[in-house]
């Protein structure tokens, strides 16, 4: 039996629900960390003098390091193992995020920031694989949707202790990065899961792949009646993936899809998210309410990312995308002309809902629409430059800002939601030329028409 086949065949159990826990728990550290820059960014204006234009070069140097970290994290965890990877990773930006409390002026933070983010680019490479090694096949779209779900909880809970902290005195944003530090506390918690066995078994390992199988069939089996293994095709090598190959026939125009929405769709929500507390102050908000105000809208994050489940398995990706895109991008729009308490919350929690549908339906998908010889290639390479990409955004958003105003700051970020409607509209495949293909995985975005495929 392989042990692919005794994975898949495990039925949803505290097996499961221990694996998604844990990972969702360095979720939460590792999204709330990403933000606490943001938060922390008005008042270390006041505190250490950093300049707008500062502000937007530390905030890209974060995105930067979470480009390193995930070219880095995952040829880490290929030579070192999952789970190990994801400690070190997970321990790399906890340490980080607590030096960013202990910074002085805009060139430590500077370098912090930097460090910080190339162990949570790491930590998301890392954990997504992981996550997909531990688990059967077709629990693997609701593991991910559930841990992202749960972990997206980290941003409200930290934008909350920074709404309650921030106005302590003119040192209380160190307070901020220490609550990102607190990533340390499942680092222990990830010594209790196994090691990835696909991993073990691809680095000729086999008994202990066979030794960790046998460990979580006695862990499911003392509740749960295990269904016969139904043993897989074997299938044929597929040889190393080249980049170039994502850009030879039907591949092309789906990678540059991909490439475009990956890098419109990070770009406006962290040009928004990086940005808002301090515009909001800048537009005559006390530092207190700008961050008050922005703390309530990451309360639509987690409803946002459970929307995409449903729909994505009945509607599939191009009509939803494009929809959500267009939604995105007339909230986004409507933010930057309100200065109405309520409105402001109202049309940010919609932002920050569509957003993480749009990042739901993405992870779902773009996995799905290479071929499994280059699927991994793919993923990696389209995600890698939208995010590489997504360190000039708070660039540019902080140019705008200065150079044209408060308003023109949400037109362009409305204007990138728009992008991201118009590229799957002209470049996203369609159903049939999907399965004309051969990419089996790929017809699950036909949704209902193939329930045995659904995960």
């Amino acid at each position: 039996m392989t042990v692919t086949a005794r994975l898949d065949r495990l039925p949803w159990s505290g097996y499961q629900r221990r694996v998604a826990g844990v990972l969702a728990l360095c979720f939460a550290f590792e999204l709330a960390d990403i933000n606490t820059f943001a938060y922390a960014a008005p008042a270390l204006r006041s505190s250490l003098g950093i300049s707008v234009r500062e502000v937007s070069v530390i905030t890209s140097a974060g995105f930067f390091g979470m480009f390193l970290g995930a070219a880095v994290g995952g040829r880490l965890a290929e030579r070192f193992g999952r789970r190990r990877s994801l400690q070190v990773s997970v321990a790399w930006f906890s340490v980080f995020s607590l030096l960013n409390a202990a910074a002085f002026d805009a060139a430590t933070l500077f370098l912090t920031r930097i460090a910080t983010g190339i162990g949570l680019g790491a930590m998301t490479v890392i954990a997504i694989t992981y996550l997909a090694e531990l688990t059967p096949a077709a629990q693997r779209g609701r593991l991910q949707s559930i841990t992202l779900a749960v972990g997206l909880l980290g941003i409200p809970a930290m934008s909350f202790f920074a709404r309650g902290v921030i106005g302590l005195g003119p040192d209380a944003w160190r307070l901020v990065f220490v609550f990102g530090g607190l990533g340390l506390l499942p680092f222990l918690l990830i010594t209790r899961l196994p090691e990835s066995p696909p991993w073990l078994l691809a680095h000729g390992r086999a008994a202990e792949a066979e030794r960790v199988v046998e460990a979580i069939e006695t862990e499911v089996g003392r509740r749960h009646t295990l269904a016969p293994v139904v043993e897989p095709e074997p299938a044929g090598p597929t040889g190393r993936a080249s980049v170039r190959a994502l850009f030879r026939g039907a591949l092309a125009r789906r990678t540059i899809m991909l490439m475009l929405v990956w890098t419109f769709l990070t770009t406006s929500y962290y040009g928004f998210a990086s940005f808002a507390p301090t515009l909001l102050h800048d537009h005559g908000f006390t530092v207190t309410a700008s961050v008050g105000y922005s703390a309530l809208t990451t309360l639509g994050a987690v409803p946002g990312a459970l929307l995409a489940w449903p729909i994505a398995d009945r509607f599939g990706l191009r009509g939803p995308v494009a929809l959500f895109g267009l939604v995105f991008a007339a909230c986004g729009l409507a933010y930057g002309l309100t200065f109405q308490p309520a409105a402001i919350i109202v049309f940010g929690i919609l932002v920050a809902a569509l957003n993480q549908t749009l990042v739901a339906l993405m992870y779902s998908y773009t996995p799905r629409l290479f071929p499994i010889d280059v699927r991994a290639t793919g993923t990696g390479f389209c995600y890698g430059v939208g995010r590489v990409l997504n360190a000039l955004g708070p660039l540019v958003v902080g140019q705008i800002y200065l150079s044209f105003g408060y308003v023109p700051v949400f037109v362009f970020i409305g204007a990138c939601g728009a992008m991201i409607t118009v590229s799957v509209l002209l470049l996203a495949p369609t159903k049939r030329r999907i399965e004309a293909y051969g990419d089996t995985d790929a017809r699950l975005s036909a949704g209902p028409a193939h329930p045995a495929a659904a995960t």
